[in-house]
């Protein structure tokens, strides 16, 4: 059987905890390409509401030590004017001091746009992704980990990609994200953005948490965890799986991970793995050993 190994590390050391775990992939394949890079700032409230500074840092710095030939960071806020959440929070400053390109979807021009026809989907409309994520040589997420109180019970790397979905097109009417956020099949609907877009790598910041609320203020924990994974689904049941063991929300934690809607969709559309038993959890050191193989058994049961 091939397994999706998700790699995990115990830390609140930023730096150390993602050099250790992105030591764990061959990263010499990214050199000479152009890379895409989704995080988390959908608002403008502090880590773990949104990506870290310094774990964009670290994790920008990685990928040009192996010789990138270009990092674009493309976002969309829910919670608030995309720029001026990237501002407020010293993205747009530390892209001018690393010397890696912002762009901010909502100015986005109708050409950097590709429709997804609805069919197969629960997508009334379809929706629209942005041509950059589609023609990149390289894409990578780095997502946190919470919950969220508006529908989509939790949200890691599958529903960090609501955040490349326009919300309008440009010249047009139609409000995406008020289809989505009205729908009850929302979770669902996250789930099939992901089939339309690939990911390389997705590097989780779980050194703080929300166990509940969310995506934007909750329950805060610190678990002081870094995980990583090519499997978007993987991480993702990984992810739920460390929610569980840190004492979540009921809906979250209710019934096996991979019949939650996010997750068992994802993996119907071959997003990433299809069951519990394909995903690997790896410790990245004696220290995460035990934390490690609780995770597992919270995954399996």
């Amino acid at each position: 059987m091939a397994y999706a190994k998700v790699f995990i590390t115990k830390t609140f050391n930023r730096e150390e905890g993602i050099r250790d775990i992105l030591d764990q992939f061959d990263l010499n394949s990214f050199s000479g390409t152009n890379v895409a890079l989704k995080a988390n700032y959908n608002s403008p409230d502090p880590f773990p509401a949104s990506t870290h500074p310094e774990t964009l840092r670290y994790l920008v710095g990685i990928l040009k030590e192996v010789g990138v030939s270009g990092i674009t960071l493309a976002e969309r806020s829910g919670m608030g004017q995309t720029r001026r959440v990237l501002e407020i929070l010293g993205i747009c400053k530390l892209a001018d001091e690393l010397d890696f390109q912002v762009t901010v979807l909502d100015e986005l021009k109708k050409e950097g746009w590709f429709k997804v026809n609805g069919k197969g989907t629960h997508w009334f409309r379809g929706f629209y992704l942005p041509r950059l994520f589609r023609d990149a040589d390289r894409v990578v997420q780095t997502c946190c980990l919470k919950t969220h109180r508006f529908g989509g019970h939790f949200t890691l790397s599958l529903k960090n990609s609501v955040g490349l979905v326009a919300k309008r097109l440009p010249g047009g009417i139609y409000d995406y994200m008020a289809e989505l956020h009205l729908s009850p099949s929302q979770r669902l609907m996250i789930a099939e953005i992901n089939r339309y877009y690939p990911t390389d790598l997705v590097l989780m910041d779980a050194t703080k948490a929300f166990l509940d609320g969310g995506p934007d203020k909750g329950m805060l924990a610190k678990p002081g965890v870094f995980m990583a994974s090519e499997d978007r689904v993987a991480i993702d049941a990984a992810g739920v799986a460390l929610l569980r063991y840190l004492k979540t929300t009921p809906v979250v934690s209710k019934g096996r991970i991979f019949d939650l809607d996010q997750i068992q969709r994802a993996a119907e559309l071959k997003v990433g793995v299809s069951s519990a038993d394909e995903v690997k959890i790896i410790p990245v050191n004696s220290e995460t050993q035990e934390l490690s193989s609780a995770i597992d058994e919270i995954l399996k049961e």
